[in-house]
């Protein structure tokens, strides 16, 4: 499995990958991806690796709609 592209989400405050995981499972329950093993409670931003365009595409749109929290 190689996730070539990727996409950097705004999102802020502790327990992020649990926090996206979550929300992907909500909106995006088939959408194949990539976390990094861990990210610092002080970043703002997360980049997610992702499999296809078309996967980018969707996550894209679907967080147009329905932000992380």
């Amino acid at each position: 499995m190689t996730f070539k592209y990727s996409v950097t989400v705004p999102i802020s405050g502790s327990h992020k990958l649990s926090r996206f995981r979550e929300w992907a499972e909500a909106h995006l329950p088939n959408l194949s991806y990539n976390l990094p093993p861990q990210t610092p409670v002080k970043t703002e931003t997360m980049t997610i690796r992702l499999r296809s365009v078309e996967d980018r595409a969707a996550m894209l749109q679907t967080l147009s709609k329905s932000p992380l929290a």
